[in-house]
């Protein structure tokens, strides 16, 4: 779907055309008709718009003439059902934000927090002239919600811990690999987007190099991005050593019960052993004719059982 908006007499109202110093936000579902016509009508490249909803595309900028494309990476939360990875918690998707002397697209291939802050909340306080501080809020919200999607993985990653400590399934397992699927998108992105940001300030390509506001603004938002990098690669370090550890837990476990198991097996074999021998078709059995033989025979096999039962506890079997 493509929608328009224009800011008319401090407020922002959705008009039903592209006109000048409008914002246009393009999102799902798609119709390509639609993405070519508008790329007639406001003569940008049509690669411009499919690049920017290709799922596999990675963070970079180029310009075309007049016309400016950044593509950044942003987070969202993984629909299991109809997402390219079933198991991931989050993945990352492609935000491409277009650029002209009259027109400001943004254009991603899924609905995301970002766009919707910025549609409900960001144009209210921003002019569509203002090319560089769009783009820079956009980035900036960007890794604020790298940041905050962490801090749920590394809460849901604690509470898994605890139920890990208690179990011996892989369910848990199973979700902390999720998490680290999760981790792996967004270490991977996180690092292309802090490049993508470190190059646009090097080439000056907001064109704000003499704006020492501007630009301090972009170093922050770089050194924010890098501390949401750095968190990402202590949280996947720590994932994989938990996940290791706790393998080798659930292994001990499994192994803790099938050794109570095989002692309690040996404990019930002689019981079992020494009612077979009785249960013999032979003649001249001990106590065979002894009013007292049973109760003898059973006192027996129970003063082995425990016997053995002392003998486990004591090798810490039980």
């Amino acid at each position: 779907m493509i929608k328009y908006y224009k800011k008319i007499d401090n407020a922002i109202v959705e008009i039903e055309r592209p006109e000048k110093d409008c914002w246009i936000n393009v999102y799902p579902p798609f119709d390509h008709k639609r993405l070519a016509t508008l790329s007639d009508a406001i003569d940008i490249p049509i690669d411009y718009l499919l690049d920017s909803i290709d799922i596999n595309e990675r963070s970079r900028f180029e310009q075309d003439d007049n016309v400016k494309l950044i593509v950044i990476n942003t987070p969202i939360e993984n629909d299991m059902e109809n997402s390219i990875d079933n198991d991931a918690f989050y993945i990352t998707v492609p935000i491409g934000i277009i650029l002209t002397q009259d027109y400001n697209i943004i254009i991603s291939s899924a609905q995301n927090k970002v766009i919707d802050w910025f549609f409900s909340i960001a144009i209210k306080h921003l002019s569509p002239a203002e090319k560089a501080m769009i783009v820079l809020k956009i980035f900036e919200k960007n890794v604020f919600y790298f940041i905050q999607y962490l801090n749920e993985m590394n809460k849901r990653r604690y509470l898994i811990e605890k139920e890990l400590m208690h179990s011996s399934r892989n369910t848990e397992l199973a979700k902390l690999l999720n998490i680290q699927k999760s981790l792996v998108y967004f270490v991977t992105d996180l690092r292309a987007n802090e490049l993508l940001m470190m190059k646009i300030q090097r080439t000056n390509f907001l064109g704000i190099k003499n704006d020492e506001e501007k630009n301090d603004y972009l170093g922050d938002i770089i050194i924010d991005s890098s501390q949401a990098l750095e968190m990402a690669t202590v949280y996947t370090n720590i994932l994989n050593g938990t996940m290791d550890a706790f393998g080798s837990i659930i292994s001990n476990n499994l192994n803790s019960v099938m050794k109570r198991l095989t002692s309690i097996t040996i404990i019930l074999m002689v019981p079992t052993l020494i009612a077979s021998f009785y249960g013999m078709n032979f003649s001249n059995l001990p106590l065979e004719n002894s009013n007292s033989g049973f109760y003898v025979i059973m006192f027996l096999s129970i003063l082995i059982s425990i016997a053995l039962y002392w003998v486990f506890r004591r090798i810490r079997w039980f």
